[in-house]
């Protein structure tokens, strides 16, 4: 089998002229020239001096499997520019130090400078990567030294799984011959022992990596979670500072803006109305008209640019322009009719003369130009919100707007990960192993989707993932490329087919900003995030996975995703979390040494006060167990109750001992997450 060896030049110059790379095509002559090995085309570059650019592009190579060794040339020195070691660090989950010696080594054979180059060595995934240095002469020194002895083949055949036996044969060999010609030349025999031995060796934990390594036995993964417990406002502001807006848009102006940001300042394109027009049903004349029967003309008789004949009055409805010579409109009321007009048949068909009863003055009844709005006069700011009251839409149809800008509202990509969950609608749910178990439905993926369109999101399902590395690195990169955040449930916490985080940090590269958050429910929430290239642009897609548990995930929905997807979508930061309120606890609520979320309904309630006034309060009701799977207890629940963690203190009767609990008749805040209820 041949080795499959991938060429990435790094260089400013050359990637804006591929003519200007000279190591890149000399690296590829000397593998062609190599019998056992070849080149793929398809996986050579050439870079910029970028590091996010050149850390994604090594990522696709090793995540291709169809590279066996990864060569780069460039970027390993000290200038300024030069930043390939810290690019292709992170990735490397063996390194190679020994290999890192050859090169240097070599190099120093040559010259001294030597001392100035930083090359690293090692393995990701199942790829050999070494970084030489940009000059023609270093890299075929490097190259030279990599060579020697099969260094490169040798190593190259226990990354792929093999033995190395028949290098170890071929050394054997060597030192089989050099022991007999000193036996030869001295009289005695050299004795070698190699304590490399056949087999392979498994793949320890990276050194970037916190999470367990999937590959390793059960035995080998954490007993105690790696990831530190961060606090709820902490979260939060990791949320903020690593989720940035989505692109702007231009989509027309209708009804389906509602729930989009706007990304411009609005300003009439003119005025409105544009000409003179009623503001009632009526009839427009001439203010000198005096009272008395007119005859009556209409839009299907008279055309508005021309003058209005004497002796008639113009039918108009509300909101119509005038035509040309009048200047004000009486309206229906003000009138009496006298005659209409018959047709062929004799069947009464249109008003003929009209009686007005009252002397209209001049202006009276008339909206004059620009009256409600101003050509160039500002009607919308950038950042406010298109609501689906219809109050924003309608203004931008009142003014002619038949475009606007927007910043793009985000597609969310939902999974849901475990062996033992059925679909409730799928016709596997028959299907029962022989102890009777039948699995659990699925309750997340429907909840959270319900919530998701309430919001007026699209939504992608990407269905459930069984407990395996392949599935759930598939998934993702499926929501990675169709959506602009992915929601996870379970798969977050201790157990071997947890995979969630690891697959994030071992085969996606991601980072996982906060993997633990001192919170009940939803301790082992994650927020992740995973860089992508796409074009000539690198974006950061955002990852939550939600515990597994049914109030869980609805529960870190509503406090983490919402603000997420609302920043994504351009929304104004203080708006980005849901609001907040004071409530009145009506039931007592034990308190945790977490903060806790606590569902509840929170009701409006007037109470009257000395005077005969009124004054509104805001009441809290539990929805009774508060367990994490009791998804039951978020039906009806319009709120969440943020109750205090347990700390030691006045418990308000003046003894010295924890607080237990929030008590009927207390005050809290709340965060709504539904309407309010009329008690």
């Amino acid at each position: 089998m041949s080795i499959r060896v991938a060429v990435l030049t790094v260089s400013d110059t050359s990637s804006g002229n591929a003519s200007y790379d000279k190591s890149g095509p000399t690296i590829k002559e000397i593998i062609q020239q190599k019998d056992g090995y070849q080149v793929v085309q398809a996986h050579c570059h050439i870079v910029p001096d970028d590091a996010e650019r050149i850390l994604l592009v090594v990522r696709d190579i090793c995540n291709s499997d169809a590279v066996d060794w990864l060569i780069s040339t460039g970027g390993t020195g000290f200038g300024v520019r030069d930043v390939t070691p810290e690019a292709i660090a992170p990735l490397i989950e063996r390194p190679a130090p020994g290999l890192v010696y050859l090169m240097l080594s070599s190099s120093f054979k040559h010259t001294p400078l030597a001392a100035l180059s930083r090359p690293v060595a090692g393995t990701c995934k199942n790829t050999l990567i070494t970084t030489l240095p940009g000059s023609v002469k270093a890299v075929r020194e490097n190259l030279e030294a990599l060579f020697q002895e099969g260094v490169v083949d040798h190593a190259i055949e226990l990354i792929k799984g093999g033995s190395g036996k028949q290098t170890h044969r071929r050394l054997a060999s060597i030192d089989r011959q050099s022991s007999s010609d000193s036996s030869q030349s001295h009289g005695h025999r050299h004795h070698h022992h190699h304590h490399h031995g056949g087999h392979v060796v498994p793949t320890p934990r990276s050194a970037a990596a916190v999470s367990h390594d999937p590959s390793a036995s059960v035995s080998a993964r954490h007993r105690q979670s790696p990831f530190p417990i961060i606090s709820f406002e902490d979260a939060l502001n990791l949320i903020k500072d690593k989720i940035e807006r989505l692109p702007v848009e231009t989509l027309s102006v209708g009804h389906k803006l509602a729930g989009y940001v706007l990304a411009e300042d609005v300003h009439a394109p003119q005025d409105v109305p544009r000409t003179f027009t009623t503001n009632v049903d009526g009839y427009a004349l001439r203010a000198h008209d005096v009272p008395g029967v007119y005859t009556v003309v209409t839009a299907q008789t008279h055309d508005t640019s021309k003058p209005l004949p004497e002796g008639s009055i113009y039918r108009v409805n509300t909101g119509a322009p005038l035509p040309q010579g009048t200047n004000a409109v009486i309206m229906v009321e003000d009138t009496e009719l006298v005659s209409t007009s018959q047709d062929a048949h004799g069947i009464t068909e249109e008003e003929k003369t009209v009686k007005t009863l009252a002397e209209i003055l001049s202006g009276e009844n008339v909206r004059a130009p620009g009256s409600d709005v101003k050509k160039g006069d500002l009607v919308l700011r950038a950042m406010d919100r298109i609501t689906q009251r219809g109050g924003e839409v309608g203004t931008l149809a009142f003014v002619g707007r038949k475009e606007v800008k927007v910043y793009r509202k985000p597609v969310v990509a939902i999974l849901s990960t475990g062996n033992e969950l059925v679909d409730l609608q799928s016709d596997a749910n028959e299907v029962r192993s022989s102890d009777g178990w039948g699995g659990i439905y699925d309750t997340n993926r429907p909840s959270l989707q319900g919530a998701l369109e309430s919001m007026g999101y699209e939504v992608l399902d990407l269905g459930i993932v069984v407990d395996d590395v392949p599935s759930h690195i598939g998934a993702l990169q499926k929501g990675l490329e169709m959506a602009d955040l992915i929601i996870t449930t379970g798969g977050t916490s201790m157990g071997p087919t947890d995979l969630l985080k690891p697959v994030i940090e071992r085969y996606l590269n991601g980072t996982i900003h906060f993997g633990r958050v001192g919170i009940k429910p939803g301790k082992p929430t994650t927020f992740a995030t995973v860089s992508i290239f796409r074009g000539n642009q690198i974006i950061s897609k955002p990852i939550f996975a939600l515990p597994g548990n049914p109030a869980s995930a609805l529960v870190t929905y509503y406090i983490f995703v919402v603000p997420a997807l609302r920043r994504l979508g351009g929304w104004p930061e203080k708006m980005c979390g849901l609001p907040r309120v004071q409530v009145e606890v009506q039931n007592p609520m034990p308190l945790d040494p977490r903060v806790e979320f606590h569902r509840a309904i929170i009701k409006s309630s007037i109470q009257q006060i000395e005077g005969g006034t009124g004054s509104m309060v805001l009441k809290a009701y539990s929805t009774g167990g508060q367990r994490s799977s009791r998804v039951a207890s978020l039906c009806e629940a319009n709120g969440l109750v943020i109750l205090p963690s347990l700390t030691s203190g006045d418990d308000h009767q003046g003894s010295n001992s924890k607080r237990m609990a929030l008590n009927s008749g207390e005050f809290a805040q709340a965060i709504l997450i539904g309407e309010i209820e009329m008690e």
